[in-house]
């Protein structure tokens, strides 16, 4: 019992250090992503991406990388703009940039793992959109594409968040605070994975990651074991980070960390969301798109730094993964975040309500309304709306 305990206290002590190490990083990556959100509405996202060709496609990976980094609320938008018009790649190469191209995972991976990752993590999602529309009619004819958007349009729509017009603070505070809010849970398990993961020692993985292999072996076979981890891992978003500096640590090739991170777009619960969003038969096609993109990105990338020579020469071991706390310049910034924080969390309490529906703050300003009670009711999405207006007792009460 003694030892287990301890086990325990180690993993949780591994997190707690990982999340120090990043705090404050995650916090300026939100706040970026907050502010970009707030001057760039999604009105003009959905009319910019209608059509097939380079330019949607383009535009749907700028406006990508300008969106939040929640794989949950990517997949909920790209279906949006899908249902609206859209093409396929245009919703897929939107999905990809707002979970590859974002400003936030590029900190963290920086942070943890060297400026090399945050490189590649760059470059490998350019060369996945490329790849997928590349490859697209390969997995999705026109036919099941057409019948996907049908599928879509009467499918559920979902926890879609509101994007309002406006350019103030408010806006920025709301936005920071709704991402933390659908992206908590994935960088606390993120964390805690790492933490535990950590404590398997060099056997496991050294068996797990064919260390005896050859050099060629061992990185084909890590651009495959990668994004099979991450699907069983059911972390996702910027939460998977923590686990993949692990997984360096551990032996993983360099196409192996790289596969492991893009493939936050192919874990079991987002699989099971593009089943109900567009059918059966699409869904598998593109998650089939996704990992085969996934897996030869990753692999066009680590041929690329290899012959650069970008590709780290050491690993760095488990004790500098999870770092250490002391009084230097990490204190500074982490203290400033947890200020930063504290204020933009406040400004939602000022002008802002509680969705009656799902529990979200939402800013006065810009939220969808109802009346109902002789009172107004503020939502974070049309969804929650509906959700009230069909049964508003029973969502009052929530």
């Amino acid at each position: 019992m003694a030892d287990v305990i301890d086990k325990l206290g180690d993993g949780l002590w591994n997190a707690f250090l990982m999340a120090w190490e990043v705090w404050w990083a995650l916090v300026l990556g939100f706040f970026i992503s907050a502010v970009v959100q707030a001057w760039v509405p999604r009105q003009r996202i959905e009319s910019a991406l209608s059509g097939d060709g380079f330019p949607p496609i383009a535009r749907a990976t700028g406006l990508g990388a300008a969106s939040s980094s929640c794989s949950y609320a990517a997949i909920a938008i790209a279906k949006s703009l899908f249902q609206k018009g859209a093409s396929a790649g245009s919703a897929l190469a939107f999905q990809f940039a707002s979970t590859n191209l974002v400003w936030e995972l590029g900190l963290v991976l920086w942070i943890l793992i060297g400026w090399q990752f945050a490189l590649a993590e760059y470059l490998g999602g350019v060369v996945m959109i490329v790849l997928m529309w590349a490859l697209l009619r390969r997995f999705v004819n026109p036919r099941l594409e057409a019948e996907a958007r049908e599928h879509a349009q009467h499918a559920q729509v979902g926890h879609l968040h509101h994007s309002g017009s406006g350019r103030s603070w408010s806006d920025v505070a709301h936005n920071f605070r709704g991402d933390w809010k659908m992206l908590y849970r994935e960088i606390t398990i993120g964390f805690l994975l790492a933490g535990f993961i950590a404590l398997l020692g060099d056997d496991f993985f050294n068996g797990l990651f064919l260390e005896s292999a050859s050099p060629a072996v061992q990185t084909i076979w890590g651009a495959f074991i990668g994004p099979v981890i991450a699907v069983l891992s059911f972390v996702c978003s910027i939460g998977n980070v923590p686990l993949a500096a692990v997984l360096w640590s551990g032996g993983i090739s360099f196409a192996g960390v790289m596969a492991f991170i893009f493939a936050d777009l192919i874990v079991l619960p987002i699989v099971v969301a593009y089943r109900k969003y567009y059918g059966t038969s699409f869904a598998l096609r593109i998650t089939a798109l996704m990992f085969v993109t996934m897996v030869v990105a990753a692999l066009i990338v680590d041929l690329l730094f290899g012959a650069l020579d970008l590709i780290p020469s050491t690993r760095p071991s488990t004790d500098e993964v999870f770092g250490s706390i002391e009084l230097d310049y990490k204190a500074v910034l982490n203290a400033l975040g947890l200020v930063g924080f504290v204020v933009l969390f406040g400004m939602t309490m000022r002008g802002g309500a509680r969705d009656p529906v799902c529990g979200m703050r939402v800013n006065k300003a810009t939220a969808v309304t109802a009346e109902a009670g002789g009172r107004t009711h503020y939502f974070c999405s049309e969804h929650c709306r509906q959700a009230f207006s069909g049964k508003p007792e029973a969502a009052g009460q929530r």
